[in-house]
């Protein structure tokens, strides 16, 4: 493990039959124009590990430059990974640039989420004045198997009123599962989220699986996304997330 400036990993105690459980912390307490932040994680055949985050990210107002956040994950033979941080709070006036990129061996298992929440749904703030892209691309044994990048510059507010965007939501997130077995998850997860505080679609093809999920706010959302990986991982989610 190797760690540097502010960005920081723990490692709390997990029982003996659980997957190693890593915390990423950032000690500066959130990122604004110019910071980066990189993230490279690698697990083995017959290994097994899950990596969250201690608490909400902050993408601050900006002065100038963007703010850079690029992941970078593999896994090998068997081995199975749980990329699930909590979720990101974007600032108004802020930039953000998010990438994921994962490797996938054949018969591996990768479970990511990736949340946004726009503004501090506490204060009913409104984003007038952002500029976010988020970006994943997934490759299994060398080939890409998914690619999805999500924009949204300016009013945000506006563009989420959206008929065909958000109609309204303030809060979204995207859950994939590679895996070969992934498939047999559409119709309990449709049913577990169905009737939420929000909307949600959920489809598979090829050992892939996608769930998309907007929501109101940002405690709907974290509602909607809890119960999606639970299901899918038959655990709750990191106690971190609970705290």
């Amino acid at each position: 493990m190797h760690q540097a400036g502010s960005s920081r990993i723990r490692e709390p105690r997990t029982l003996p039959d659980a997957p190693i459980e890593a915390v990423l912390l950032n000690t500066a307490g959130g990122m604004t124009g110019g910071d980066r932040f990189e993230t490279e994680v690698s697990v083995g055949p017959g290994a097994a590990a899950l990596v969250t985050s201690q608490a909400a990210e902050r993408i601050y107002r900006r002065s100038s430059g963007t703010a850079r956040v690029d992941t970078r994950l593999s896994v090998s033979g068997d081995g199975h990974l749980c990329w699930l941080p909590q979720e990101t709070i974007v600032f108004n006036r802020s930039a953000l640039a998010r990438s994921l990129a994962a490797d996938v061996d054949h018969g591996a298992t990768l479970l990511a989420l990736e949340a946004v929440v726009l503004g501090r749904t506490a204060m009913g703030e409104s984003l007038t004045d952002i500029a976010m892209t988020d970006a994943w691309r997934i490759r299994r044994n060398g080939r890409l198997i998914f690619a999805d990048t999500t924009r949204l510059e300016g009013d945000a507010a506006s563009v989420m009123n959206g008929a065909a965007t958000g109609r309204g939501a303030i809060a979204f997130a995207t859950m994939v599962l590679v895996a070969p077995d992934a498939g047999r998850f559409v119709d309990p997860l449709r049913e577990a989220l169905d009737g939420m505080p929000g909307e949600a679609g959920v489809s598979a093809f090829d050992g892939l699986l996608m769930a998309r999920m907007i929501a109101p706010g940002g405690q709907a959302l974290r509602a909607m996304a809890t119960r999606a990986i639970a299901l899918v991982r038959g655990a709750p989610m990191p106690r971190v997330w609970t705290l």
